[in-house]
């Protein structure tokens, strides 16, 4: 009699967990979802409770990164970053952010004017700055080597302004020594990154942006270039410091 009612209470557990189990696979796990059994008594609800062990509601944070740039455009491009920001909730925060380059020519750069005596056309990204808004819908955690590690995946949208130097003026004209000229563009930025929590106040960060901003193409005869859209990407590695 025992054994049967040990494998009711079984069958029991295994029903009343089953919907979750099914209905995971369509949720992010925020820590206020709720889901609705409806084989229950119509008035009953469940709130599903994932315990978060980093909060970042309320917390100001600041990174301090190193940048490398993923365009070919006939430069190395590195940098460092800077971004603070403050989480308005769990999943939203603002966010405002720095970075400074540092570019140097690279061999396919080199290799074009050695072989053919040509300058390429180069613009360089010297600086950005800007204001996003961080939404950080995902969060979890991985078992590696007996150690548990959190993390927390967000994306970025905002506005900011990129400082770039270009010979567009001057590439076209082989009577006239090459020069760079400082540009300034309204930019698009968007960002895709992951935090993995060290301790309660330190993270380690790798962030993928993409920036999207309007610029001239060389000057050909005379004639000014139309302006387009350009696209400035990078990667970064970041140490932070939550408080």
């Amino acid at each position: 009699m025992k054994k049967l009612n040990l494998l009711g209470k079984t069958f029991l557990i295994l029903g009343l967990f089953s919907p979750l189990v099914f209905n995971i696979a369509n949720t992010y796990g925020a820590e206020d979802d709720l889901y609705d059994f409806l084989w229950l008594d119509p008035d009953k609800k469940v709130y599903v409770l994932q315990n978060k062990v980093y909060k970042k509601k309320n917390k100001f944070y600041a990174n301090l990164g190193f940048v490398m740039g993923l365009n070919d455009n006939f430069q190395d491009s590195t940098g460092i970053q800077f971004k603070a920001g403050y989480y308005l909730h769990e999943e939203w925060a603002i966010e405002g952010v720095y970075h400074q380059y540092s570019n140097s020519d690279d061999d396919n750069f080199k290799s074009l004017q050695e072989i053919n005596g040509s300058t390429a056309f180069v613009r360089a990204v010297e600086k950005k700055m800007g204001f996003m808004a961080v939404y950080s819908p995902f969060y979890g955690k991985i078992n590696t080597f007996n150690k548990i590690i959190y993390f927390d995946w967000s994306f970025g949208l905002g506005l900011g302004q990129i400082q770039t130097e270009s010979n567009a003026k001057t590439v076209s004209n082989s009577t006239t020594a090459d020069q760079f000229s400082d540009e300034s563009s309204i930019a698009v930025l968007a960002k895709t990154a992951l935090r993995i929590h060290a301790t309660k106040n330190i993270h380690v960060g790798i962030e993928y942006s993409r920036d999207n901003y309007r610029a001239p193409s060389a000057t050909i005869n005379g004639q000014p270039g139309i302006d387009s859209w350009r696209t400035n990407s990078e990667v970064a590695f970041s140490i932070g410091f939550s408080f």
